[in-house]
């Protein structure tokens, strides 16, 4: 196919030209030359319309284009990129990269989809425009980046990885010395219209929302990346409004939070596009088995399975002892099984096998009380899945799509 041909058949949102670019022009009456500038002139057309659709999250105008891979978009750098493809590995979900200076990659155990290591602020702009049908971002970008459109859907709000969250910070010296809340901050007299309060922060849009919806006046943003700690030091502002994970980076610039100063809790989603679900064909599909391969990882993490032999006169005996304990009630319940064993040419029960599922947390103590109500033998092994019935986050997927 030309070039030519390929502007056609993907741009359906650009003019057409007046003349057939795949006919043979009459003669001399298009001149190579003007040939070629009329064909630049419809791409940057295209171009320039496709970025201010995505810049300005206008997205009613651009349809699900007709390919038949899913695309999924992934960070492509740092600790949530690496933190990711760990996630996806536990759910064996192994993403398989030829070569890793390349952008696009594929996941054998979903064959219809292809994976594209994106920027996360960039992940969620192609979910606006219908570049990308799925991704793994922080909730934070997506708010920021998506500002609220509707074509954003959360499908699993707690990957269990990037937890942070935005906070607004102010130095812990001089006039803010005994400024410890978000009210106290707004009552100070200091602020003005014609001096307000500086805030440097690279979120130009959850920052201004979240001053408005506070009811805080005299509050001047200003746009910054990198270091932003150093910008009250330096004089060129007086708070900051930037993510916050552990807190040490702010204590060691002489800076702390306040109360009400934070903005939103934060961690790695999967989100996909509205349109996406609902249009293409198999992205419902692929996003239910991702889904599924999510939920059951991410509740047996932590998990153990403990099972211990004990002497009982039934089944029904046994369990009212074990249930009778505060952790050993396991997910619905202890599973209780009889145990034979052969005595004196005789089948006999003299003991039964207790299964349950406990927490890491309660682990040592749950072993404690299997022991004092006469457990023995006790066998514990991490869970790697637990598969539910079905996922309630997917009831809700298709409760939010209207399906």
């Amino acid at each position: 196919m030309s070039i030519a041909n390929a502007i056609l058949q993907n741009s359906p949102s650009c003019l057409a030209p007046s003349f057939s670019l795949l006919s043979p022009t009459p003669s001399a009456a298009v001149s190579v030359k003007g040939f070629r500038r009329r064909c630049l002139r419809m791409v940057t057309s295209c171009v320039s319309y496709s970025q201010s659709s995505v810049q300005n999250g206008a997205t009613d105008a651009v349809a699900v284009v007709g390919r038949d891979q899913i695309r999924l978009g992934l960070p492509s750098k740092g600790r949530m990129a690496t933190d990711t493809l760990d996630l996806l590995k536990d759910c064996q979900l192994f993403v398989k990269q030829v070569n890793p200076r390349q952008y696009v990659a594929q996941i054998p155990q979903l064959p219809n989809t292809e994976v594209w290591f994106q920027r996360p602020k960039d992940i969620v702009r192609k979910l606006l425009s219908g570049d990308l049908d799925l991704g793994i971002v922080g909730l934070d970008i997506v708010s920021e980046f998506g500002q609220g459109n509707e074509d954003l859907i959360i499908v699993h709000d707690a990957l269990n990885f990037g937890e942070c969250h935005l906070s607004l910070a102010i130095p812990n010296y001089g006039i803010f010395e005994n400024i410890n809340s978000l009210k106290e901050l707004a009552q100070m007299p200091q602020w003005t219209e014609e001096r307000p309060l500086r805030v440097a922060t690279g979120f130009t849009y959850l920052g201004p929302k979240f001053v408005k919806e506070n009811g805080l006046k005299h509050v001047a943003f200003s746009t910054a990346d990198g270091a932003l700690e150093a910008a009250p030091a330096m004089g060129i502002a007086d708070a900051i409004l930037d993510l916050v994970s552990s807190g040490t980076t702010l204590k060691e610039n002489n800076l702390k939070e306040i109360e009400g100063g934070i903005v939103l809790q934060s961690q790695a989603a999967l989100v996909a596009s509205r349109r996406a679900l609902t249009e293409r064909t198999g992205a419902l599909e692929t996003v239910h088995e991702i889904l599924e391969r999510l939920e059951a990882h991410l509740k047996a993490d932590g998990q153990f399975t403990v099972v211990a032999n004990m002497r009982g006169t039934d089944a029904e005996e046994v369990a009212a002892r074990v249930i009778a304990q505060p952790s050993l009630s396991g997910l619905q319940g202890p599973t209780i099984s009889p145990v034979y064993c052969k005595r004196d040419g005789k089948v006999l029960v003299e003991f039964y096998a207790i299964v349950i599922c406990v927490p890491k947390k309660a682990l040592y103590e749950s072993v404690q009380q299997l022991r004092a109500i006469g457990g023995s033998g006790v066998l514990v092994s991490p869970l790697t899945y637990i598969f539910d019935e079905e996922t309630p986050r997917w009831s809700q997927l298709l409760s939010n799509l209207g399906l």
